[in-house]
């Protein structure tokens, strides 16, 4: 784990920029998708802006794909009221270890609860609220995800979302909402998470905290697992939020966006 060595050091976010990018090629085989430019600046940099203006002072951002660039990009274009750390899956075990992998070999060093976001997205508007984050943490669920309507790519969606706020699995019934998932409408997971750390251990994650030994884990399974016992709260995000997955997307955005900040 590299990351700054104070031990006041417990970043309340977790911005994840592991991935190859294979879909953004040839793009991404120079430049780690989250520092492709909208608007001027890097994918990763309007996230880190939100952060910080909802008082976020520090964020971990793990790396695997051309791992130098991102924390040799912000030694030179430090971020502005914010401290970053890293956690480096291409150093420690030569590449990515997929998103629960990645947020378990973060999580000794993240504050709890704590927020996750891809860093190849893009959503100008959203806003990480100070009183979501507090709502969250007194509440009994284990995560809180964010939904979007369903992308053109995606079209048959990720989760459903109950009149109680409560994101569904749609593989099975759900016990404690009021309508059954296979008559719910569908929405795309934005990425935007927040979760406490109960969340990746038993019986949802069997991966120990810190990820000694580089297990790759995907995400969407824990979430599913969780959701069946209605421990994971929804809200729906109507917002601009992009996918930035291909050139094409990334082409686009500049026509489709106006600039915010």
């Amino acid at each position: 784990m590299q990351h700054s060595p104070s031990p006041s050091f417990k970043p309340q976010a977790l911005v994840l920029c592991a991935g190859r990018g294979e879909r953004m090629r040839p793009l991404s085989d120079h430049t780690p998708k989250p520092l492709l430019e909208v608007h001027g600046k890097p994918l990763v940099s309007w996230h880190l802006e939100h952060l910080a203006k909802a008082g976020i002072a520090q964020a971990l951002i793990n790396t695997a794909w051309l791992g130098d660039n991102i924390p040799n990009y912000f030694k030179a274009h430090p971020p502005v009221s914010m401290q970053l750390g890293y956690s480096r899956e291409d150093l420690d075990f030569g590449g990515a270890l997929e998103t629960a992998g990645g947020v378990v070999r973060a999580l000794p060093t993240l504050a709890d609860p704590f927020w996750v976001v891809a860093g190849d997205v893009f959503m100008p508007g959203f806003d990480f609220a100070p009183a979501v984050f507090e709502s969250f943490a007194q509440s009994p669920h284990l995560a809180h995800v964010w939904l979007v309507p369903n992308p053109l790519h995606h079209p048959k969606g990720d989760f459903g979302l109950s009149p109680e706020g409560l994101a569904l699995c749609l593989d099975a019934p759900h016990p404690t909402a009021s309508s059954s998932p296979q008559n719910e409408q569908t929405f795309t997971f934005s990425t935007v998470a927040l979760y406490k750390k109960a969340f990746f251990g038993a019986p949802w994650c069997d991966i120990p905290a810190g990820n000694p030994l580089g297990v790759k884990a995907a995400l969407a399974p824990m979430l599913k697992a969780a959701m069946k016992e209605g421990l994971v709260a929804a809200s729906l995000y109507q917002g601009f939020w992009c996918d930035v997955g291909t050139p094409a997307r990334l082409a686009q955005l500049s026509e489709q966006t106006p600039r915010t900040n």
